[in-house]
């Protein structure tokens, strides 16, 4: 296999882990005692995980577009 295909590989199968695992991370976040304050309102725990999340899902789709790239040409 060649170096570049290897690489666009890599960076499909980096973006697609992100896809997976960062949305079922967000829903144990979410469950999460300290998300939600004793009148139901987000805590900063709860909104600076939910930008952690959104920020990774926004890397992940570009990683696997960039790897799409990669193998298409």
């Amino acid at each position: 296999m060649q170096l570049p295909v290897l690489a666009a590989l890599i960076l499909i199968i980096a973006g697609a882990w992100s896809l997976l695992v960062w949305p079922q991370f967000l829903r144990r976040v979410m469950k999460d005692s300290r998300a939600r304050d004793a009148n139901g309102k987000a805590t900063r725990f709860l909104t600076v995980h939910v930008v952690l999340v959104g920020i990774s899902l926004v890397l992940g789709v570009a990683t696997a577009i960039i790897g799409i790239m990669g193998l298409v040409g």
